[in-house]
Protein backbone atom coordinates (compact mmCIF):
# COMPACT_ATOMS: atom_id res chain seq x y z
CA UNK A 1 0.00 0.00 0.00
CA UNK A 2 1.26 3.47 -0.89
CA UNK A 3 1.57 5.39 2.37
CA UNK A 4 0.53 8.60 0.58
CA UNK A 5 -2.98 7.11 0.38
CA UNK A 6 -3.31 6.78 4.15
CA UNK A 7 -5.40 9.18 6.20
CA UNK A 8 -4.87 11.96 7.02
CA UNK A 9 -3.66 12.42 3.45
CA UNK A 10 -2.41 15.95 4.04
CA UNK A 11 0.14 14.49 6.49
CA UNK A 12 1.00 11.17 4.89
CA UNK A 13 1.47 12.63 1.40
CA UNK A 14 4.22 14.85 2.81
CA UNK A 15 5.71 12.07 4.93
CA UNK A 16 5.86 9.85 1.85
CA UNK A 17 7.75 12.59 0.00
CA UNK A 18 10.23 12.92 2.86
CA UNK A 19 11.08 9.20 2.72
CA UNK A 20 12.18 9.63 -0.89
CA UNK A 21 14.71 12.37 -0.04
CA UNK A 22 18.09 11.26 1.38
CA UNK A 23 18.77 13.20 4.59
CA UNK A 24 21.61 11.80 6.68
CA UNK A 25 22.93 14.06 9.41
CA UNK A 26 25.31 16.71 8.02
CA UNK A 27 24.08 15.91 4.49
CA UNK A 28 20.73 17.70 4.56
CA UNK A 29 21.01 19.83 1.42
CA UNK A 30 18.35 17.89 -0.51
CA UNK A 31 15.74 18.09 2.24
CA UNK A 32 16.55 21.78 2.85
CA UNK A 33 16.02 22.45 -0.85
CA UNK A 34 12.70 20.59 -0.63
CA UNK A 35 11.58 22.79 2.26
CA UNK A 36 12.54 26.01 0.48
CA UNK A 37 10.74 24.89 -2.66
CA UNK A 38 7.70 23.91 -0.56
CA UNK A 39 7.58 27.42 0.88
CA UNK A 40 7.90 28.95 -2.59
CA UNK A 41 5.10 26.81 -4.07
CA UNK A 42 2.75 27.76 -1.23
CA UNK A 43 3.75 31.45 -1.15
CA UNK A 44 5.08 31.22 2.40
CA UNK A 45 7.87 33.32 3.86
CA UNK A 46 11.08 31.34 4.31
CA UNK A 47 14.41 32.25 5.90
CA UNK A 48 17.58 30.28 6.49
CA UNK A 49 20.48 30.91 8.86
CA UNK A 50 24.17 30.31 8.26
CA UNK A 51 23.97 26.80 9.71
CA UNK A 52 21.14 25.74 7.37
CA UNK A 53 18.25 25.88 9.86
CA UNK A 54 15.05 26.98 8.15
CA UNK A 55 11.97 28.85 9.40
CA UNK A 56 8.82 28.89 7.25
CA UNK A 57 6.20 31.37 8.43
CA UNK A 58 2.47 31.70 7.89
CA UNK A 59 0.30 34.63 9.06
CA UNK A 60 -2.62 34.03 11.38
CA UNK A 61 -5.93 33.02 9.89
CA UNK A 62 -8.84 35.45 10.06
CA UNK A 63 -9.89 36.18 13.62
CA UNK A 64 -6.60 34.90 15.13
CA UNK A 65 -4.47 37.95 14.39
CA UNK A 66 -4.28 38.94 18.08
CA UNK A 67 -3.59 35.46 19.43
CA UNK A 68 -0.13 34.40 20.61
CA UNK A 69 1.92 32.99 17.74
CA UNK A 70 3.21 29.42 17.86
CA UNK A 71 6.52 27.83 16.86
CA UNK A 72 6.29 24.27 15.50
CA UNK A 73 9.68 22.54 15.61
CA UNK A 74 11.33 19.37 14.33
CA UNK A 75 14.69 18.32 12.85
CA UNK A 76 15.32 17.40 9.23
CA UNK A 77 18.01 14.70 9.55
CA UNK A 78 17.52 11.01 10.29
CA UNK A 79 19.48 8.19 11.86
CA UNK A 80 20.91 5.93 9.15
CA UNK A 81 21.06 2.33 10.37
CA UNK A 82 20.52 -0.80 8.28
CA UNK A 83 20.59 -4.57 8.46
CA UNK A 84 23.94 -6.22 7.57
CA UNK A 85 22.44 -7.70 4.39
CA UNK A 86 21.02 -4.39 3.17
CA UNK A 87 22.69 -2.68 0.20
CA UNK A 88 20.84 0.60 0.84
CA UNK A 89 22.86 3.78 0.26
CA UNK A 90 21.52 6.48 2.57
CA UNK A 91 23.25 9.20 0.55
CA UNK A 92 21.34 8.39 -2.65
CA UNK A 93 18.52 5.88 -2.15
CA UNK A 94 14.91 6.51 -1.06
CA UNK A 95 13.64 4.63 1.97
CA UNK A 96 11.57 1.62 0.90
CA UNK A 97 8.41 1.76 3.01
CA UNK A 98 5.56 -0.69 3.51
CA UNK A 99 2.47 -1.04 5.72
CA UNK A 100 1.97 -3.98 8.07
CA UNK A 101 -0.58 -4.48 10.85
CA UNK A 102 -1.27 -0.78 11.33
CA UNK A 103 2.37 0.31 11.22
CA UNK A 104 4.60 1.90 8.59
CA UNK A 105 7.97 0.17 8.35
CA UNK A 106 11.07 0.23 6.13
CA UNK A 107 12.78 -2.56 4.25
CA UNK A 108 15.96 -3.31 6.20
CA UNK A 109 16.67 0.28 7.28
CA UNK A 110 15.59 2.95 9.69
CA UNK A 111 12.32 4.55 8.59
CA UNK A 112 13.14 8.16 9.38
CA UNK A 113 9.84 8.77 11.14
CA UNK A 114 12.17 10.31 13.72
CA UNK A 115 11.69 13.11 12.81
CA UNK A 116 10.13 12.89 9.34
CA UNK A 117 6.64 12.63 10.75
CA UNK A 118 7.27 15.81 12.75
CA UNK A 119 8.22 17.61 9.55
CA UNK A 120 5.10 16.28 7.84
CA UNK A 121 2.86 17.54 10.65
CA UNK A 122 4.50 20.98 10.46
CA UNK A 123 4.15 21.30 6.71
CA UNK A 124 0.56 20.02 6.76
CA UNK A 125 -0.28 22.67 9.39
CA UNK A 126 1.21 25.34 7.12
CA UNK A 127 -0.94 24.37 4.15
CA UNK A 128 -4.16 22.85 5.51
CA UNK A 129 -7.39 24.82 5.77
CA UNK A 130 -7.42 25.12 9.57
CA UNK A 131 -7.85 27.94 12.07
CA UNK A 132 -4.57 29.02 13.63
CA UNK A 133 -2.54 31.89 15.03
CA UNK A 134 0.66 33.02 13.30
CA UNK A 135 2.95 30.01 12.81
CA UNK A 136 6.72 29.77 12.59
CA UNK A 137 7.83 26.28 11.54
CA UNK A 138 11.44 25.73 12.61
CA UNK A 139 13.39 22.93 10.92
CA UNK A 140 16.80 22.30 12.49
CA UNK A 141 19.73 20.42 10.99
CA UNK A 142 22.11 17.82 12.44
CA UNK A 143 20.08 16.90 15.50
CA UNK A 144 21.11 13.26 15.51
CA UNK A 145 24.86 13.80 15.24
CA UNK A 146 25.39 16.49 17.86
CA UNK A 147 22.49 19.00 17.81
CA UNK A 148 24.71 21.52 16.07
CA UNK A 149 21.71 23.09 14.30
CA UNK A 150 20.10 24.02 17.61
CA UNK A 151 23.49 25.00 19.06
CA UNK A 152 24.09 27.44 16.21
CA UNK A 153 20.54 28.69 15.58
CA UNK A 154 20.82 32.18 14.18
CA UNK A 155 19.60 35.33 15.87
CA UNK A 156 16.10 36.66 15.16
CA UNK A 157 14.95 33.38 13.63
CA UNK A 158 12.01 33.14 16.06
CA UNK A 159 9.59 35.79 17.30
CA UNK A 160 6.84 33.77 19.04
CA UNK A 161 6.88 32.63 22.68
CA UNK A 162 4.94 29.33 22.50
CA UNK A 163 6.59 26.24 21.02
CA UNK A 164 5.35 22.75 20.17
CA UNK A 165 8.26 20.39 19.55
CA UNK A 166 7.17 17.44 17.38
CA UNK A 167 10.06 15.07 18.10
CA UNK A 168 8.45 12.84 20.74
CA UNK A 169 7.40 9.27 20.11
CA UNK A 170 4.60 8.27 22.46
CA UNK A 171 0.89 8.87 21.94
CA UNK A 172 -0.90 10.04 25.07
CA UNK A 173 2.19 11.63 26.58
CA UNK A 174 3.12 15.31 26.81
CA UNK A 175 6.78 15.89 27.52
CA UNK A 176 7.84 18.94 29.49
CA UNK A 177 11.49 18.14 30.17
CA UNK A 178 14.39 16.02 28.94
CA UNK A 179 17.85 14.83 29.85
CA UNK A 180 21.03 16.59 28.89
CA UNK A 181 23.88 14.66 27.32
CA UNK A 182 27.60 14.49 26.69
CA UNK A 183 29.87 12.17 24.70
CA UNK A 184 33.04 10.61 26.08
CA UNK A 185 35.48 9.35 23.45
CA UNK A 186 38.52 7.19 24.27
CA UNK A 187 41.43 6.73 21.85
CA UNK A 188 44.16 4.11 22.07
CA UNK A 189 47.30 4.34 19.96
CA UNK A 190 47.27 1.17 17.88
CA UNK A 191 50.16 -1.10 18.86
CA UNK A 192 50.61 -4.41 17.09
CA UNK A 193 52.79 -7.50 17.03
CA UNK A 194 53.59 -10.16 14.45
CA UNK A 195 52.52 -13.78 14.81
CA UNK A 196 53.59 -16.81 12.81
CA UNK A 197 50.43 -17.28 10.78
CA UNK A 198 51.08 -20.95 10.03
CA UNK A 199 50.48 -21.75 13.69
CA UNK A 200 47.05 -20.08 13.82
CA UNK A 201 43.54 -20.37 12.46
CA UNK A 202 41.57 -17.18 11.85
CA UNK A 203 37.96 -16.77 12.98
CA UNK A 204 35.35 -14.07 12.59
CA UNK A 205 33.16 -13.68 15.65
CA UNK A 206 29.69 -12.17 15.30
CA UNK A 207 27.18 -10.87 17.81
CA UNK A 208 24.06 -9.91 15.87
CA UNK A 209 20.26 -9.74 15.66
CA UNK A 210 19.93 -7.62 18.78
CA UNK A 211 17.13 -5.07 19.05
CA UNK A 212 19.32 -2.02 19.55
CA UNK A 213 17.26 1.15 19.64
CA UNK A 214 17.45 4.68 20.98
CA UNK A 215 20.06 5.06 23.72
CA UNK A 216 17.76 7.42 25.62
CA UNK A 217 14.23 6.26 24.92
CA UNK A 218 15.03 2.51 25.04
CA UNK A 219 17.80 2.39 27.66
CA UNK A 220 15.42 1.23 30.39
CA UNK A 221 14.25 -1.80 28.38
CA UNK A 222 17.18 -3.99 29.41
CA UNK A 223 18.44 -4.56 25.90
CA UNK A 224 21.91 -5.99 25.40
CA UNK A 225 24.86 -4.03 24.02
CA UNK A 226 26.67 -5.96 21.30
CA UNK A 227 29.89 -4.27 22.40
CA UNK A 228 29.59 -5.49 25.99
CA UNK A 229 28.74 -9.02 24.84
CA UNK A 230 31.67 -9.08 22.43
CA UNK A 231 34.02 -7.91 25.17
CA UNK A 232 32.91 -10.81 27.38
CA UNK A 233 33.37 -13.31 24.55
CA UNK A 234 36.79 -11.95 23.64
CA UNK A 235 37.92 -12.04 27.27
CA UNK A 236 36.98 -15.72 27.41
CA UNK A 237 39.07 -16.51 24.34
CA UNK A 238 42.05 -14.28 25.11
CA UNK A 239 42.45 -14.90 28.84
CA UNK A 240 41.90 -18.67 28.76
CA UNK A 241 43.04 -19.73 25.29
CA UNK A 242 45.58 -17.09 24.25
CA UNK A 243 43.54 -15.81 21.29
CA UNK A 244 44.91 -12.72 19.51
CA UNK A 245 42.63 -9.89 18.37
CA UNK A 246 43.16 -8.58 14.84
CA UNK A 247 40.17 -6.20 14.76
CA UNK A 248 36.89 -5.21 16.40
CA UNK A 249 34.01 -3.35 14.75
CA UNK A 250 31.02 -2.83 17.02
CA UNK A 251 28.09 -0.43 16.92
CA UNK A 252 27.82 2.74 14.85
CA UNK A 253 26.02 5.76 16.28
CA UNK A 254 26.60 7.59 19.56
CA UNK A 255 22.86 7.68 20.28
CA UNK A 256 22.01 4.09 19.37
CA UNK A 257 22.35 0.91 21.43
CA UNK A 258 24.86 -1.30 19.59
CA UNK A 259 22.99 -4.05 17.71
CA UNK A 260 25.98 -5.82 16.14
CA UNK A 261 29.67 -6.40 16.73
CA UNK A 262 32.26 -8.26 14.67
CA UNK A 263 35.77 -9.28 15.70
CA UNK A 264 38.55 -11.15 13.91
CA UNK A 265 40.81 -13.31 16.08
CA UNK A 266 43.73 -15.68 15.63
CA UNK A 267 43.66 -18.91 17.67
CA UNK A 268 46.52 -21.37 17.90
CA UNK A 269 45.66 -24.49 15.93
CA UNK A 270 46.27 -26.74 18.93
CA UNK A 271 43.73 -24.79 21.03
CA UNK A 272 41.00 -24.17 18.45
CA UNK A 273 38.65 -26.96 19.46
CA UNK A 274 38.63 -26.15 23.18
CA UNK A 275 38.43 -22.41 22.50
CA UNK A 276 35.43 -22.75 20.20
CA UNK A 277 33.68 -25.05 22.69
CA UNK A 278 34.12 -22.42 25.41
CA UNK A 279 32.97 -19.67 23.05
CA UNK A 280 29.81 -21.60 22.17
CA UNK A 281 29.11 -22.38 25.83
CA UNK A 282 29.43 -18.74 26.87
CA UNK A 283 27.31 -17.76 23.87
CA UNK A 284 24.50 -20.01 25.13
CA UNK A 285 24.81 -18.50 28.60
CA UNK A 286 24.52 -14.99 27.17
CA UNK A 287 21.46 -15.94 25.15
CA UNK A 288 19.86 -17.38 28.28
CA UNK A 289 20.81 -14.24 30.23
CA UNK A 290 18.95 -12.05 27.72
CA UNK A 291 16.27 -14.52 26.68
CA UNK A 292 13.45 -12.10 27.52
CA UNK A 293 14.80 -8.87 26.06
CA UNK A 294 16.85 -10.31 23.18
CA UNK A 295 15.08 -13.48 21.97
CA UNK A 296 16.67 -13.38 18.49
CA UNK A 297 20.28 -12.89 19.63
CA UNK A 298 22.80 -14.71 17.43
CA UNK A 299 26.39 -15.49 18.49
CA UNK A 300 28.44 -17.16 15.76
CA UNK A 301 32.02 -18.03 14.85
CA UNK A 302 33.18 -18.76 11.31
CA UNK A 303 36.63 -19.74 10.10
CA UNK A 304 38.15 -17.35 7.56
CA UNK A 305 40.23 -18.64 4.67
CA UNK A 306 43.04 -16.14 5.09
CA UNK A 307 46.23 -15.52 7.01
CA UNK A 308 46.60 -12.82 9.62
CA UNK A 309 50.07 -11.87 10.79
CA UNK A 310 49.40 -8.54 12.54
CA UNK A 311 47.43 -8.57 15.80
CA UNK A 312 47.06 -6.32 18.82
CA UNK A 313 50.06 -6.12 21.11
CA UNK A 314 49.22 -8.29 24.10
CA UNK A 315 49.31 -5.58 26.78
CA UNK A 316 47.08 -3.24 24.72
CA UNK A 317 44.68 -6.12 24.05
CA UNK A 318 44.33 -6.72 27.79
CA UNK A 319 43.95 -3.02 28.65
CA UNK A 320 41.30 -2.50 25.97
CA UNK A 321 39.22 -5.51 26.99
CA UNK A 322 39.42 -4.67 30.69
CA UNK A 323 38.16 -1.16 29.91
CA UNK A 324 35.29 -2.44 27.76
CA UNK A 325 34.34 -4.88 30.51
CA UNK A 326 34.68 -2.31 33.27
CA UNK A 327 32.89 0.67 31.79
CA UNK A 328 29.22 1.12 32.65
CA UNK A 329 26.49 0.53 30.08
CA UNK A 330 22.80 1.17 30.73
CA UNK A 331 20.98 2.76 33.65
CA UNK A 332 23.13 4.35 36.33
CA UNK A 333 20.41 5.98 38.44
CA UNK A 334 16.63 6.19 38.44
CA UNK A 335 15.00 9.51 39.23
CA UNK A 336 14.04 10.11 42.86
CA UNK A 337 11.75 13.01 41.94
CA UNK A 338 9.86 11.47 38.99
CA UNK A 339 8.82 7.85 39.56
CA UNK A 340 9.72 5.41 36.81
CA UNK A 341 11.99 7.81 34.90
CA UNK A 342 15.65 7.11 34.22
CA UNK A 343 17.76 9.91 35.66
CA UNK A 344 21.27 8.98 34.49
CA UNK A 345 22.58 6.46 31.96
CA UNK A 346 25.52 5.68 29.73
CA UNK A 347 25.82 3.93 26.38
CA UNK A 348 28.86 2.06 25.04
CA UNK A 349 28.03 3.10 21.52
CA UNK A 350 30.86 1.96 19.24
CA UNK A 351 34.31 0.39 19.07
CA UNK A 352 36.22 1.06 15.85
CA UNK A 353 39.70 0.18 14.60
CA UNK A 354 40.95 3.07 12.48
CA UNK A 355 44.28 3.38 10.63
CA UNK A 356 46.48 3.88 13.70
CA UNK A 357 43.93 4.32 16.49
CA UNK A 358 41.26 2.38 18.35
CA UNK A 359 38.29 4.70 18.99
CA UNK A 360 35.64 3.91 21.63
CA UNK A 361 32.62 6.24 21.64
CA UNK A 362 30.25 6.46 24.58
CA UNK A 363 27.43 8.84 25.51
CA UNK A 364 26.07 9.84 28.91
CA UNK A 365 22.65 11.33 29.67
CA UNK A 366 21.09 12.77 32.80
CA UNK A 367 18.25 15.03 33.83
CA UNK A 368 20.58 16.30 36.59
CA UNK A 369 23.44 18.35 35.16
CA UNK A 370 25.94 17.46 37.87
CA UNK A 371 25.10 13.75 37.53
CA UNK A 372 25.68 13.96 33.77
CA UNK A 373 29.23 15.18 34.34
CA UNK A 374 29.77 12.65 37.11
CA UNK A 375 28.80 9.82 34.75
CA UNK A 376 31.14 11.19 32.08
CA UNK A 377 33.96 11.40 34.64
CA UNK A 378 33.37 7.80 35.69
CA UNK A 379 33.62 6.61 32.09
CA UNK A 380 36.65 8.82 31.49
CA UNK A 381 38.38 7.34 34.56
CA UNK A 382 37.95 3.75 33.39
CA UNK A 383 39.46 4.49 29.99
CA UNK A 384 42.18 6.78 31.34
CA UNK A 385 43.31 4.08 33.79
CA UNK A 386 43.62 1.71 30.83
CA UNK A 387 45.93 4.10 29.01
CA UNK A 388 43.53 5.79 26.61
CA UNK A 389 43.49 9.47 25.72
CA UNK A 390 39.98 10.66 26.62
CA UNK A 391 38.01 13.70 25.48
CA UNK A 392 34.45 14.95 25.90
CA UNK A 393 32.07 16.68 23.53
CA UNK A 394 30.67 20.05 24.50
CA UNK A 395 27.47 18.32 25.56
CA UNK A 396 24.02 19.80 25.57
CA UNK A 397 21.80 20.99 28.42
CA UNK A 398 18.70 19.30 29.72
CA UNK A 399 15.28 20.90 29.61
CA UNK A 400 13.98 21.66 33.09
CA UNK A 401 10.27 20.84 33.50
CA UNK A 402 7.80 23.65 34.16
CA UNK A 403 4.62 21.80 35.21
CA UNK A 404 2.85 25.08 36.10
CA UNK A 405 3.06 26.31 32.51
CA UNK A 406 -0.20 27.53 31.02
CA UNK A 407 0.66 25.77 27.76
CA UNK A 408 1.13 22.48 29.61
CA UNK A 409 -2.19 22.86 31.45
CA UNK A 410 -4.20 23.72 28.35
CA UNK A 411 -2.62 21.05 26.18
CA UNK A 412 -3.35 18.37 28.81
CA UNK A 413 -6.96 19.53 29.21
CA UNK A 414 -7.47 19.50 25.44
CA UNK A 415 -6.05 15.99 25.05
CA UNK A 416 -8.43 14.67 27.70
CA UNK A 417 -11.38 16.45 26.06
CA UNK A 418 -10.56 15.00 22.62
CA UNK A 419 -9.71 11.42 23.58
CA UNK A 420 -11.39 10.85 26.93
CA UNK A 421 -8.20 9.99 28.84
CA UNK A 422 -5.73 12.10 30.74
CA UNK A 423 -2.34 12.31 29.03
CA UNK A 424 0.80 11.53 30.97
CA UNK A 425 2.72 14.74 31.58
CA UNK A 426 6.34 13.75 32.07
CA UNK A 427 9.99 14.28 31.27
CA UNK A 428 11.90 12.03 28.87
CA UNK A 429 15.37 10.53 29.18
CA UNK A 430 16.07 11.03 25.48
CA UNK A 431 17.67 14.30 24.42
CA UNK A 432 15.55 16.95 22.74
CA UNK A 433 16.60 20.29 21.28
CA UNK A 434 14.30 22.17 23.67
CA UNK A 435 16.98 22.93 26.25
CA UNK A 436 19.26 24.44 23.63
CA UNK A 437 16.45 26.45 22.10
CA UNK A 438 15.57 27.78 25.54
CA UNK A 439 19.17 28.94 25.93
CA UNK A 440 18.75 30.92 22.71
CA UNK A 441 15.19 32.09 23.40
CA UNK A 442 14.65 31.94 27.20
CA UNK A 443 11.05 33.21 27.04
CA UNK A 444 9.82 30.15 25.14
CA UNK A 445 7.11 28.04 26.77
CA UNK A 446 7.50 24.53 25.30
CA UNK A 447 5.81 21.16 25.14
CA UNK A 448 6.92 18.15 23.11
CA UNK A 449 4.42 15.73 21.54
CA UNK A 450 4.28 13.20 18.75
CA UNK A 451 2.65 10.02 17.42
CA UNK A 452 3.88 6.59 18.43
CA UNK A 453 7.22 5.46 17.03
CA UNK A 454 8.86 2.26 18.20
CA UNK A 455 12.52 1.13 17.99
CA UNK A 456 13.78 4.45 16.64
CA UNK A 457 17.45 4.48 15.62
CA UNK A 458 17.25 0.85 14.48
CA UNK A 459 16.07 -0.97 11.33
CA UNK A 460 13.03 -2.09 13.35
CA UNK A 461 11.78 1.52 13.53
CA UNK A 462 8.04 1.74 12.85
CA UNK A 463 5.33 4.40 12.93
CA UNK A 464 1.81 3.74 14.22
CA UNK A 465 -0.72 4.94 11.63
CA UNK A 466 -3.70 5.51 13.92
CA UNK A 467 -1.63 7.63 16.29
CA UNK A 468 -0.70 9.96 13.42
CA UNK A 469 -4.38 10.62 12.73
CA UNK A 470 -4.94 11.33 16.42
CA UNK A 471 -2.01 13.71 16.61
CA UNK A 472 -3.04 15.57 13.48
CA UNK A 473 -6.43 16.20 15.08
CA UNK A 474 -4.73 17.15 18.36
CA UNK A 475 -2.29 19.56 16.68
CA UNK A 476 -5.07 21.26 14.72
CA UNK A 477 -7.11 21.75 17.89
CA UNK A 478 -4.07 22.98 19.82
CA UNK A 479 -3.46 25.65 17.20
CA UNK A 480 -7.13 26.59 17.23
CA UNK A 481 -7.12 26.94 21.03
Amino acid sequence: MNIAELNPKEVFTIFDQSTKIPRPSKKEELIRNYLKEFAKIHSLNCKEDAKGNIVISKPASKGYENKSGVVLQSHVDMVCEKEPTSTHNFDTDPIETYVEDGWIKAQGTTLGADCGIGMALQLAALTADIEHPAIEALFTVDEEQGLSGAFELGENMLTHSLMINLDSEDEGEIFIGCAGGIDTIARYQLQTEIIESQNYKIYQLNVSSLKGGHSGDDIEKGRASANKLMARLLWELTSKFGAKIASIDGGNLRNAIAREAVAVVAIEKSRVESALDAYAALGEQLKAEYSVTEPTMAILAAELDKDVEVVLENELQTRLLRALLGVDNGIIEMSASMHGMVETSTNLASVKFESDTIVVTTSQRSSVESAKYSAALTVESVFALSGAVVEHSDGYPGWKPNPSSELVRKSAELYEKLFGVKPKVKAIHAGLECGLLLDKYPKLDIISIGPTIRDAHSPSERLNIESVANYWLYLCELLKK
